[in-house]
């Protein structure tokens, strides 16, 4: 993360936007979001102009016509406080909502999102004190500005509406670890909000094949079709659209769709990774939901209904790791058994890992788990290897401050060894496997305690009377020094 001085500057930007009238952390990120994209599309014309300048021809879409010199980033920051901030009100944003049509019709991703942008920096002061700290950060260091926005992701201390709350990032990356996302991988996140686990797979993509960025196919898919997530709040998929950007991802499949509703359908058996933490939010009603869905299973719970989505979304061979709350283990509707049954029967279940209650706080205290599956339409369930997270590096409550308990380089650990040295671990350990034959005889229960086994020790007990023999020994000492007490005073 980013540290000293450029962190202090943040903080100091983000309490102006605060005593500036701004509370909403969300239309803070959404403010500086803008900012960041006017000054990446000046990058890109100097990109542009300089080639024009070594090859002798034109500008190859520019992102600033002649007469929109001024709008640049670069000139902008050069005027009086009052006259940038006249500019980007009146002239700026009005720029930002006609840009695709003015480059060519460009349906990328970051200017189509930019059609609705809304500019509500209250004075010429903050605006100018905002430009000054971003105009520092060095845009070509692409770790430097991703952690620069998962810097201001994280002071999103609140839950949004629709249960939307962030997934800590350690999460995240367990996740994306224990499904080892591939360069020919399609990646989805149906429920997106900051994009946190599309950003942490492009990471992966990057630190384990550095190899596909020599493919000029695989290098193309990686900046547009390797990635795609679905919202149904613009906000949002603004910043995730720019956190995307900001961890070098060019051109994201980021859109605008509400997955569990009619007229969403069309992506069938489309991608081969699923990373999904989606909200739990009660109940939909059935008219509003998409038709597909209620045929997988005929319910309302939201929680429910993702998971039938993830299961229509994936290809055949596709694989998933999404998170769930416990309920969704054990509950005893007919939609919730009929999933399970789905997962067990007619899919390949591979593990449930149970996370502790305090993971999404302070967003939230709900019990959850992790579970990983592949889409086979075919079965192929043998044993679910289950794993008792008791500590995440983080204390449980409110503050979540670090510490030394840590359960989940073990998890990446014994998840590797689960075809292996994991099938002979007992069932009183932290984590085993259970063989099918004994899901199905449970009714498809998946909840971890359904199967584990504990062992009861012999304790032996101290006979009473030699407690009460030590007690009254004890109350004499006691009376004995009151008694001398009293004497000194006396």
């Amino acid at each position: 993360m980013i540290t000293g001085e450029l962190r202090s500057k943040v903080d100091q930007v983000w309490n102006a936007f605060w005593s500036g009238g701004i509370s909403n952390p969300l239309e803070v990120i959404e403010q500086i979001t803008y900012l960041l994209f006017l000054r990446r599309l000046d990058d890109l014309q100097t990109l542009a102009e300089r080639k024009a300048v070594v090859t002798g021809g034109p500008i190859e879409n520019p992102m600033f016509l002649p007469g929109q010199q001024h709008l640049r980033w670069s000139r902008l920051r050069e005027q009086s406080p009052q006259e940038m901030y006249e500019t980007m009100r009146d002239e700026v944003f009005p720029y930002l909502h006609q840009l695709g049509q003015q480059i060519g019709g460009d349906d990328s991703t970051f200017t189509h999102h930019m059609k609705d942008a809304r500019f509500t920096i209250p004075s010429a002061a903050l605006l100018t004190k905002v430009v000054d700290i971003l105009d520092d950060v060095p845009m070509d260091k692409r770790d430097t500005n991703g952690d620069l926005y998962e810097y201001m992701l994280g002071k999103l201390a609140t839950a949004g509406q629709n249960g939307q709350f962030r997934t800590p990032r350690h999460i995240i990356e367990l996740m994306v670890d224990l499904t080892a996302p591939k360069p020919t991988d399609r990646i989805c996140d149906p429920a997106c909000g900051t994009a946190g686990f599309l950003v942490v797979a492009s990471e992966y993509l990057r630190e384990h094949h550095p190899e596909l960025f020599n493919n000029a196919i695989q290098r193309k898919a990686f900046h547009s079709s390797t990635f795609n997530g679905f919202d149904f709040d613009s906000t949002m998929l603004r910043i995730g659209s720019m956190n995307m950007l900001m961890h070098g991802v060019e051109n994201p499949e980021i859109s605008y769709r509400d997955s569990l509703s009619k007229g969403a359908e069309g992506e069938e058996s489309r991608y081969s990774l699923i990373l999904a933490n989606p909200p739990f939010a009660g109940s939909l009603d059935y008219d509003a939901t998409s038709p597909d869905l209620q045929r997988v299973a005929k319910t309302k719970k939201t929680e429910l209904l993702f998971l039938a989505l993830f299961l229509r979304l994936l290809e055949p061979g596709g694989r998933a790791a999404v998170i769930v709350p416990d309920g969704v283990l054990f509950g005893s509707s007919k939609a919730h058994k009929e999933l399970r049954r789905i997962l067990v029967e007619e899919q390949k279940l591979d593990a449930v890992v149970k996370l502790p209650s305090g993971v999404f706080r302070p967003y939230a205290g709900v019990s959850t788990a992790i579970l990983l599956f592949t889409k086979t339409d075919s079965g192929g369930t043998d044993d679910v290897w289950f794993y008792d997270v008791r500590a995440d590096g983080f204390s449980l409550d409110d503050k979540r401050n670090p510490v030394e308990a840590n359960d989940l380089p073990d998890v990446r650990a014994r998840w590797a060894e689960r075809a292996g040295a994991e099938k002979e671990r007992a069932r009183t350990d932290q984590s085993f496997c259970v063989p099918k034959t004994d899901i199905v005889e449970q009714g498809y229960d998946l909840s971890l305690n359904r199967y584990k086994e504990i062992e009861y020790g012999d304790v032996e007990h101290r006979d009473p009377l030699d407690i009460i023999a030590d007690i009254e020994k004890l109350n004499a000492e006691i009376a004995a020094g009151v008694a001398e007490l009293k004497a000194m005073l006396g």
